[in-house]
């Protein structure tokens, strides 16, 4: 009897321990966001505007906080909107921005300390108009990003610095910070932010950088300041591409260079199904209707075969993105959905775009699928 008992209880506890053991499924949890699918290769961020900022979109909050582990102001950190007047900063939208980050345990950037665009219509002239001296403009950007920087201070993580400084040939752009400070404007405004921030990251950001001219230009930029000793943590590659520009394997090699001088950051992604105008709008109204008509293909919806082409480009981007990760750091599209995409409007108002990963209705597109998918099976391959 009593060795019947000790059986049955050996039988009990060997049941008990077989089911206690954790699953497959439990050891390997399905990945089921952007986020996840890259979380050892970098951070999946996206650029937010005011409504999301603030919570008045409730289904495109909702992939926010799925997809994605960063995030960017696409507009409300510029210097024209937080700092409008010489002795008045506006803080509402940047501070429910970081808040949003904050709360959702995100990477935060801040876009930008230093641009030539969007500027505070104050910012480089005196009382009477005339153009500020060097040691007043340097004056006023040293109160512009002491004061910004150091509200966020341990909340953004990294500034975009410095925004599309140079020309198309990788010479300066003679905006008015070049003529008024002069060649070396760059380097003091990243020696103003690493004083006032020594723990952030510190980026250059511009586009068309996989052109070979401005990519040499940009490494020229960079390598200069950091010989000095001066903090620039990598490089922000915009990366607004097309169906068939830029070249990929060029667009390659400027990953490659600039890993040299530190991290790299794709920043404001997008994909345009839209082709680039190759004249000038004439005023004849019907030419003109004819034109945009021509140039807006795809009013009522993407063709299969395009959507089909942009979905390879988009994995083959990935590919490269993917392939050095030692490297990239973050992956930021510029815009959640389609509908919010600056590439509607711009170079030609009112055309109709599909440039992101999520539609108009915040759905998925198929390449979202394919990555998620791509990253499970690799996630069950590395388990087995």
């Amino acid at each position: 009897m009593k060795l019947k008992y000790l059986i049955f209880s050996f039988l009990i506890v060997a049941c008990k321990s077989k089911e206690a053991q954790p699953s497959k499924v439990e050891n390997n949890p399905e990945i089921t966001s952007l986020k996840e699918a890259f979380t050892n290769d970098f951070y999946i961020g996206t650029a937010l505007n005011v409504n999301q900022i603030h919570g008045r979109d409730v289904s495109t909050d909702s992939v926010i906080k799925t997809h994605f582990n960063a995030i960017v102001a696409e507009n409300c950190m510029k210097s024209g909107l937080i700092h409008p007047e010489k002795d008045t900063y506006f803080w509402e939208d940047a501070d429910a921005f970081v808040n949003f980050g904050v709360k959702n345990n995100m990477f935060i950037t801040g876009h930008t300390l230093a641009w030539h665009s969007q500027t505070p219509p104050w910012l480089f002239v005196d009382d009477q108009g005339n153009d500020v001296t060097r040691e007043e403009l340097i004056a006023r950007m040293t109160d512009h990003i002491t004061t910004v920087m150091t509200r966020y201070k341990g909340k953004v993580k990294g500034w975009d610095v410095v925004n599309e400084a140079l020309n198309e040939d990788g010479t300066m752009r003679e905006s008015k910070f070049y003529t008024i400070i002069g060649p070396d404007w760059v380097e003091i405004m990243f020696g103003i932010a690493e004083k006032i921030d020594p723990e952030a990251e510190l980026y250059y950001n511009d586009y068309n950088l996989s052109s070979p001219e401005k990519r040499q230009g940009a490494i020229n930029l960079v390598k200069s300041i950091q010989d000095k000793g001066i903090k620039v943590t990598g490089i922000g590659m915009q990366s607004h591409v097309s169906m068939d520009n830029p070249d990929l394997k060029v667009y390659e090699e400027s990953i490659e260079a600039f890993s040299k001088l530190g991290t790299v950051m794709i920043t404001e992604f997008d994909l345009s199904v839209l082709k680039w105008p190759n004249r000038q709008m004439t005023a004849d109204i019907s030419e003109r209707a004819a034109y945009m008509e021509k140039m807006d293909p795809f009013k009522a919806g993407l063709t299969d075969s395009m959507a089909m082409a942009q979905r390879q480009r988009f994995q083959k981007v990935f590919d490269i993105w993917k392939k050095h990760s030692n490297s990239i750091t973050r992956v930021t599209t510029w815009g959640v959905n389609d509908g919010n995409s600056w590439k509607n409007d711009f170079p030609i108002p009112g055309r109709t775009d599909y440039p992101l990963l999520f539609d108009r209705n915040n759905n998925a597109k198929p390449i979202v699928t394919d990555l998620i998918e791509q990253a499970n099976t690799t996630n069950t391959a590395t388990h087995e």
